[in-house]
């Protein structure tokens, strides 16, 4: 495995995340509840991609790109392909978070203006969850070489079983997890602002909006258990696999607010996603036999994707997303007691 993160990348990435975080609080601490328009969600992802670009640009000076030492050069291109495959991957996988996230929204009735601060919890616990599975994975890999192959037999059916329910709306009413927090937890009738709990009758009770930040941690978990495996068929490199991961997930929260009005627009994406899966999977199983260039990764991860866009475009979407759920915000909450 070719590490290439020094301690001092390790502290300046890790410097920068923790800046990026305080100022997105700041931010969101300042705006407060508000619905965020297609303007403000076009400057974001503007924003999170121009930022993602300096950082492989920089990643790329300081391995010694621009030295002149041809060893130096081809491993900061090298490394540089890795980012940009990797956070490509993990961009078009996390568009399918964000329908399923769209779908958790408009079932719960979460109202647009506290949608933003439920995100941002979720990237938290995303961040979080995904650098410890990230950490474990390299271990995992170095000790046991084998375990490539698992991936890659695990990505190729995931790709199959994701091309067999594109389309499929999951069905929440019976889904395990709900109707555990319905039998184990007191749930209130309606929100209470940006609340995860309030009181009914003197009791403290959970509101819909804690159920919402539960599903959308548990729909990363799953999430996570098929992009990580995607990433490390790219690298095995610690860095890269982080890095890449941390700038996609950075601006998960902007892509979901320019994403979520038009997903009927790319409703063959998913199909998309499902060979993206397979190739990746194939290309680890392989990885013994033929090393796959990165930049091949690359084409191919492009061309399936604008192709499952452009045909998105051109084909009209069959039957309709989204469904209601009792938890409406018509149902207003009841006052908080002083």
């Amino acid at each position: 495995m070719t590490m290439t993160g020094t301690p001092t990348m390790w502290a300046l990435f890790a410097a920068f995340v923790a800046a990026a975080l305080v100022v997105d609080f700041v931010s969101l601490r300042k705006q407060g509840a508000h619905a965020v328009g297609m303007r403000e969600a076009a400057l974001w992802s503007v924003l999170w991609i121009v930022v993602s670009l300096l950082f492989v640009g920089w990643l790329w000076w300081y391995l010694g790109g621009a030295s002149g030492d041809p060893a130096r050069q081809a491993l900061a291109s090298n490394k540089a392909f890795e980012f940009i495959t990797g956070y490509l991957v993990e961009k078009a996988l996390a568009v399918d978070n964000i329908f399923v996230f769209l779908m958790l929204f408009t079932h719960f009735g979460v109202p647009a203006e506290f949608q933003k601060r439920v995100l941002m919890i979720g990237i938290l616990a995303a961040l979080v969850l995904r650098a410890g599975m990230i950490l474990l994975g390299a271990w995992l890999i170095t000790e046991f070489h084998w375990l490539l192959y698992v991936f890659g037999a695990f990505l190729v059916v995931t790709g199959v079983k994701m091309w067999w329910a594109a389309g499929q709306e999951p069905d929440l009413d019976n889904n395990p997890l709900l109707r555990w927090i319905h039998r184990h937890m007191k749930v209130a009738p309606g929100y209470d602002g940006e609340r995860l709990f309030t009181r009914v009758d003197g009791v403290r009770t959970a509101t819909p909006m804690l159920v919402v930040v539960v599903l959308i941690g548990v729909v990363d978990v799953i999430f996570a258990v098929d992009s990580i495996p995607a990433i490390f068929a790219i690298t095995t490199d610690p860095f890269i696999v982080l890095t890449s991961n941390v700038f996609a997930i950075l601006g998960l929260r902007a892509m979901y607010f320019l994403l979520a009005g038009m997903q009927e627009r790319f409703h063959l994406l998913s199909y998309g996603l499902a060979i993206v899966l397979v190739l990746i999977g194939l290309k680890m199983l392989l990885v013994d036999l033929y090393k796959v260039p990165v930049g091949w990764s690359l084409a191919m991860t492009l061309a399936v994707l604008a192709g499952s866009m452009l045909l998105s475009l051109r084909t009209p979407p069959q039957g309709a997303r989204g469904a209601a759920y009792p938890f409406s915000p018509k149902r207003r909450e009841r006052p908080r007691p002083p």
